[in-house]
């Protein structure tokens, strides 16, 4: 795969959502509620007999210090008593789980996210692992990863989380630069990183992936070269490469970055384009949606093989699964529900002191809904789609009911970002990396309501 010219990442520098899910989160109603989600559950165990695994995602909120470009639901505290009150509110929202779907359902996939999950003391990541494992049946050769802010962890605690049966890290990086972690207030330095990942490398870890952020104050195409260049001398398995949004009206910890030390629209564009070419002639598969894997890796595998799959983490070799998302703000899937907890934790807390599951909003998916979703995910994660499979899983023509969509791909074809013939719709080599934009095109939200802004950049 050749590098994408800086002119077409220009042409689609413009605002969409990541299809982490469709609908996406910003469609849920809170007129879905507890009861929804509870039907959904009990639906999921009436048909055990069919039951796929489960995906599981725990929410650790905490983090010692403020990165000022996070836009995640997180809590500032250098007080670790809070995250002993957490827990015992997690095994609460984890037992009213079990009376619905039942003990020790099988799970393929558990990922911890924050905040910063390695806010949590070993004592406390052993608490919550065996709350897990009384709960649920942690399926051999599952994927079991963990966020880690390499600020928190030695090489110690990365032994404590091979024993407790994970396998995968994410290491947040976004950038080796002093000035640049001066200016978002996170200091780590790159001999840091380097002595974890030899650590994590020895204790015999799957897959390690690293976080980066282009778009950042004080960064420069040439500064962020010189982080490229460690990052392909730290060789992690996995890549992430996120474009910081500036949205200091929505988060406010962006407010204290300084506007104008940010790069310019051609410098965040230089910045893109240089990454591409460094990690493509380092060896690395550009998988999809920001995201490098290097070609024996599970992910990279996946791809090749057409079973790549994307859920509220990202992509994931998983198959489609049911996903119970566990603690505060958190989002799962359910059948043909999406549910999120309470954003608060005071509302979480008293939700669960009252006996009730903390899902305060979510959405039932519409017919139209469950075709969409098909479509946008077979083109995200497979880049391609036959009319036909469409249509007889969903009992439609695929041409008449998506005759506009189809008309508005023409001018993507005449790009040469997609292909459409007789028979589907392919992706091209340089239409993987405006994947997003071409999923949109079947976003029927998206069509019907312009305002883009809440979103990211596609690229």
């Amino acid at each position: 795969m050749s590098a994408v010219s800086p002119e077409l990442l220009r042409r689609f520098d413009v605002p969409g959502p990541r299809y982490t899910s469709y609908p996406t989160a910003d469609r849920f109603v809170e007129a879905f509620g507890e009861d929804d989600y509870i039907q959904a559950l009990n639906q999921r165990q009436s048909g055990m007999a069919v039951a796929l695994p489960l995906s599981l995602y725990v929410h650790i909120p905490f983090c010692e210090s403020l990165c000022y470009y996070c836009a995640c639901n997180k809590i500032i505290t250098k007080h670790h008593s809070r995250a002993e009150e957490y827990l015992r509110y997690l095994s609460r929202e984890i037992d009213l789980h079990v009376a619905h779907v039942g003990a020790g359902q099988a799970v393929s996939q558990l990922h911890l996210g924050g905040g910063s999950p390695t806010f949590l003391s070993d004592a406390e990541l052993r608490e919550l692992m065996a709350m897990l494992r009384r709960s649920f049946t942690l399926a051999p050769g599952g994927e079991y990863s963990i966020e880690i802010d390499p600020r928190t962890v030695d090489a110690g605690r990365l032994a404590t989380l091979a024993e407790l049966g994970f396998n995968r890290l994410s290491f947040g990086v976004q950038d080796f630069d002093p000035a640049v972690q001066k200016a978002v207030h996170r200091i780590q330095p790159a001999e840091q990183v380097f002595a974890l990942m030899a650590s994590a490398r020895a204790l015999g870890f799957e897959s390690i992936n690293v976080d980066l952020i282009y778009g950042l104050p004080m960064q420069t195409p040439e500064s962020f070269d010189r982080t490229l260049a460690q990052i392909v001398e730290l060789k992690p398995d996995r890549i992430a490469l996120y474009a910081y949004a500036h949205l200091p009206e929505r988060f406010k910890p962006q407010r204290r970055i300084i506007t104008v030390e940010l790069p310019s629209g051609a410098s965040k564009v230089s910045m893109l384009s240089r990454s591409l070419s460094a990690f493509i002639d380092a060896g690395y598969v550009y998988v999809g949606m920001d995201h490098f894997a290097l070609p024996n890796d599970a992910l990279a595998v996946a791809k090749r093989q057409g079973r790549l799959h994307r859920n509220f983490q990202g992509y994931s070799t998983q198959p489609d699964c049911d996903l119970i998302a566990l603690g505060v703000s958190s989002i799962g899937r359910v059948g043909a529900t999406y549910s999120q907890n309470a954003k608060t934790l005071a509302e979480y807390y008293d939700l669960l002191d009252q006996g009730h599951l903390p899902v305060v909003r979510g959405l039932a998916v519409s017919r139209d809904d469950l075709l969409r979703r098909a479509v946008i995910m077979a083109l995200m994660c497979q880049g391609h789609l036959q009319f036909e499979s469409i249509e007889l899983a969903h009992l439609v023509d695929f041409k008449a009911y998506f005759a506009k969509e189809l008309a508005a791909l023409e001018d993507l074809a005449s790009q040469g970002l997609v292909v459409v013939g007789d028979t589907g719709i392919q992706v091209t080599a340089d239409g993987w990396f405006f994947v997003r934009a071409i999923a949109m095109v079947f976003d029927r939200y998206l069509q019907t309501d312009r305002t883009r802004t809440k979103f990211s950049k596609i690229i």
